[in-house]
C-alpha cells in the first residue's frame, strides 16, 4: 500500500511547488486530489518543515512562496586561462549534481555558452555568477561589466538602434566574431531553458518557452553598461538538448537551417508593419535558412507593401527559402494569400501554412 501512497504524495508535492502563489492553495489541493483540507495542510506543513516553501499570514489567509534553498555567488576576472568548461566543472556543476541527466545537459549547454560569450565578446574585465536553487527549479545569472551585447551588435553591424539588434539576435546565426563563433549560442540557449532573459543598457529581452513568446521592454532609468543573462530551468523539465536541436533542423541532420522570427520585435511602439523597409529588416540574413517561420503573434495587421516585399519579391528571388506565417489572424492571412496570388497567377488561396 505504501507503494501507491508515495507516488500520490509526490504528485501533491509537485502540484504545490508549481502552484505555490495561487490563492486558497490548501482548498485547491483538496479539490484537485480529492483529499480533506486537513490532509492538504499536512502536505504544506511538511514542505515548510523541509525548508522548501515559506509561509506567512494567518491560517485563513496564509500565503506561501518558494524558499531559496541555496544561493552561491562567484566572481571572476576575465583573463587568459579563464575557461567556461573549468568554471562549469569546478564551481557550478557540483551545485546541480542531484538533477536528472537531461536537465544537467541543458544546464551544461546553457551555462558554458553564455559564460563563453561573456569571455569572448563582452570586452569587459569581470564576470559575476549567481546560482539560486529552489525545490522547483534553478536559476543562474551571468553578469559582465562590458560594453553591452545590444550596443555591440548595433555598432558592429551598423544597425538602427539596440532594438534592431534584438530582432537580428532573435533570428540566430549572428555573431561579431564569425571565425570563432557560429551565432547559434544565444538562439539555442533561449530555446533550451524554461526562461531566458537579457538585460543590457536600456533594453530587456525575454523568451519564455511555456508561452513561446519574445518581447522587449525599456529598462528602468539609470541602467548602465554590461550584460546580465538570466537562465531558469525546471528541475523536472522533459525538454532535452537533442529535441531542441532537431526542432530547428529541417532534414533531421541537426543543422541549424530553420528559424522563427517574432515579428513583434520589428515594430516600434504602436506602429504597424506596413512598409518595405520594415520588411527588409525582417528579411535580412534569412537566406541562410531553408525554412523560416514568421511569427505574427501580437501583430494585428500588416500593409500591402510589407506583405508584397516578403511573400512575393523575396520569395521569387529566393525560392530555396520556405516562408511560413504562424499565429497570423484572418487579416494577415488575407494579405499573405494576396501576395501569393500576385506571385503565382492562378493561386486559389487555399494553401494552409
Amino acid at each position: 500500500m505504501s507503494g501507491t501512497l508515495r507516488p500520490v504524495g509526490e504528485e501533491v508535492r509537485n502540484y504545490i511547488l508549481r502552484n505555490i502563489s495561487r490563492p486558497g492553495l490548501a482548498a485547491n489541493i483538496a479539490k484537485k486530489f480529492g483529499i480533506t483540507r486537513q490532509a492538504a495542510n499536512r502536505h504544506l506543513r511538511q514542505l515548510v518543515s523541509e525548508g522548501a516553501i515559506l509561509a506567512s499570514g494567518k491560517t485563513q489567509k496564509r500565503e506561501y512562496r518558494l524558499a531559496k534553498m541555496s544561493v552561491h555567488d562567484f566572481d571572476y576576472q576575465i583573463a587568459t586561462g579563464l575557461d567556461e568548461d573549468t568554471i562549469w566543472r569546478v564551481d557550478v556543476r557540483p551545485l546541480l549534481s542531484n538533477l536528472p541527466r537531461n536537465v544537467m545537459d541543458i544546464w551544461h549547454w546553457a551555462f558554458t555558452e553564455m559564460f563563453n560569450n561573456a569571455i569572448d565578446h563582452s570586452e569587459g574585465t569581470a564576470i559575476k555568477v549567481e546560482v539560486t536553487q529552489t525545490a522547483l527549479d534553478a536559476e543562474i545569472v551571468i553578469l559582465d561589466n562590458g560594453i553591452g551585447i545590444f550596443k555591440k551588435l548595433k555598432e558592429r553591424f551598423n544597425l538602427d538602434d539596440e532594438r534592431h539588434a534584438l530582432l537580428e539576435l532573435s533570428k540566430g546565426k549572428m555573431t561579431t566574431d564569425p571565425k570563432k563563433h557560429s551565432g547559434q549560442g544565444i538562439f539555442f540557449t533561449s530555446r533550451m531553458v524554461d526562461d531566458f532573459s537579457i538585460l543590457s543598457g536600456e533594453t530587456y529581452f525575454t523568451h519564455e518557452n511555456k508561452s513561446d513568446h519574445d518581447w522587449i521592454l525599456d529598462a528602468s532609468e539609470g541602467e548602465t553598461g554590461g550584460t546580465a543573462v538570466f537562465l531558469r530551468v525546471s528541475n523536472h523539465t522533459a525538454r532535452t538538448t537533442r529535441k531542441i536541436l532537431a526542432e530547428y533542423s529541417v532534414d533531421g541532420s541537426y543543422g541549424f537551417n530553420k528559424t522563427v522570427i517574432p515579428l513583434e520585435l520589428a515594430r516600434y511602439g504602436t506602429d504597424q508593419l506596413v512598409s518595405r523597409s520594415q520588411a527588409k529588416r525582417v528579411l535580412a540574413r534569412i537566406d541562410q535558412f531553408s525554412q523560416v517561420l514568421l511569427d505574427f503573434k501580437d501583430v494585428q495587421e500588416i500593409g500591402q507593401a510589407f506583405a508584397d516585399e516578403i511573400f512575393r519579391v523575396f520569395a521569387l528571388e529566393h525560392p530555396e527559402v520556405k516562408l511560413l506565417p504562424i499565429h497570423a489572424n484572418k487579416n494577415i492571412m488575407g494579405m499573405y494569400q494576396a501576395a501569393l496570388r500576385t506571385a503565382r497567377p492562378g493561386f486559389k488561396g487555399d494553401r494552409k501554412p
